[in-house]
């Protein structure tokens, strides 16, 4: 299979339309038996669900060429299980499990073309989605919906290296206490626009956003979950009711523990506790762990002893593992990699 003719090494982190995606329609309370298409425009009524009222969820994985050469994708069962569980959040029908991995293996397979190479750096993003189609004007769910998945590669997050980025402390909150900050609703993204876009044009990088009830807890960032270290080295997460429960902070988690044999935590962080670390970082699907040097909370800084210049030890370690076990360098645990062709 002859590799299309893209600069790899060059590649951004922006779209770029790929041969095929696939698309399933739910109508009449059933799904269809869906398919890939070449066509890249989704034509809708100008009253759909998902213009009036943000009925839509999404998820986010990456196809990679491993060592070998095969074309493989990271845990997407477990993006199956989140889309799901999303969709029964926002009260829309649920495509099945199987037939998400089955979609997302004959997209990916398709645009196997699309695929980097090994060694390039870059990857395949994989973007399932999910929507109510049928136009409504009443507050109410949709009664149809497409599901969709596209696919467009994508060059290293880090061009040159992960240097570690600065944040700051929201005054915005995230997601309420019973709300959907534990589901994938494009809706949840939305309302983050605005403190990225404002934190951004203060100099920050990112968002530390605290619980909204107490005000009192580290919660997340607009699209990543927090993972610290301790100065005598475990590795401790936030645990909250209303954060996304990321795919690859679960898997650092497993790493840090089994391959590593380091001491891990599920627990609610204080912010007070925040300056007691000795690293941080941002784990989610585009660059695995974003490695944090500063945090400044209303012009007060904690600065970690990892510093400014690179990823710290224990970061650098759980990246480099989880890197190696997806790109085939090293052995992965039974079920996380899906082999496409």
């Amino acid at each position: 299979m002859e590799k299309k003719n893209i600069d790899w090494s060059n590649l951004g982190f922006s779209y770029i339309e790929t041969d095929q995606r696939y698309v399933s329609h739910y109508k009449d309370g059933a799904w269809d038996e869906g398919g890939l298409t070449s066509d890249a425009n989704v034509v809708l009524n100008e009253c759909a669900c998902v213009f009036q009222y943000a009925q839509t969820c999404f998820e986010g994985l990456k196809a990679y060429t491993t060592q070998e050469g095969r074309i493989v994708m990271f845990r997407p069962d477990l993006n199956a299980k989140r889309m799901a569980d999303t969709a029964k959040r926002l009260e829309m029908a649920v495509f099945p499990e199987e037939r998400f991995l089955e979609a997302v293996h004959k997209t990916v397979e398709a645009n196997a073309a699309y695929v980097p190479p090994y060694g390039s750096g870059a990857t395949l993003y994989v973007r399932p989605y999910l929507f109510g189609s049928n136009p409504v004007i009443g507050v109410k769910p949709a009664d149809e919906y497409q599901f969709r998945v596209f696919t467009t590669p994508v060059g290293p997050y880090f061009k040159g290296g992960a240097k570690p980025i600065t944040i700051r402390v929201c005054d915005y909150d995230r997601a309420a206490p019973h709300g959907t900050g534990h589901v994938k609703a494009g809706l949840n993204y939305a309302m983050s626009l605005h403190a990225i876009v404002d934190a951004h044009n203060q100099g920050y990088d990112e968002n530390m956003y605290l619980d909204a009830a107490t005000r009192t807890n580290v919660e997340e960032t607009g699209g990543a979950n927090f993972l610290f270290v301790t100065r005598d080295g475990k590795v401790v997460t936030p645990k909250s009711d209303t954060i996304l429960p990321s795919i690859t902070r679960r898997s650092l988690m497993y790493v840090a523990e089994k391959y590593l044999g380091l001491q891990v935590e599920e627990r609610e962080v204080p912010f007070e506790e925040v300056k007691e670390f000795a690293e941080c970082g941002l784990c989610g699907t585009a660059a695995v762990i974003s490695p944090v040097g500063k945090v400044v909370d209303h012009g007060k800084e904690i600065c970690f002893p990892s510093g400014m210049d690179a990823m710290g030890p224990v970061t650098k370690k759980l990246y480099d593992t989880l890197t190696g076990i997806q790109m085939g360098q090293l052995e992965a645990p039974k079920g996380w990699i899906h082999v496409v062709c």
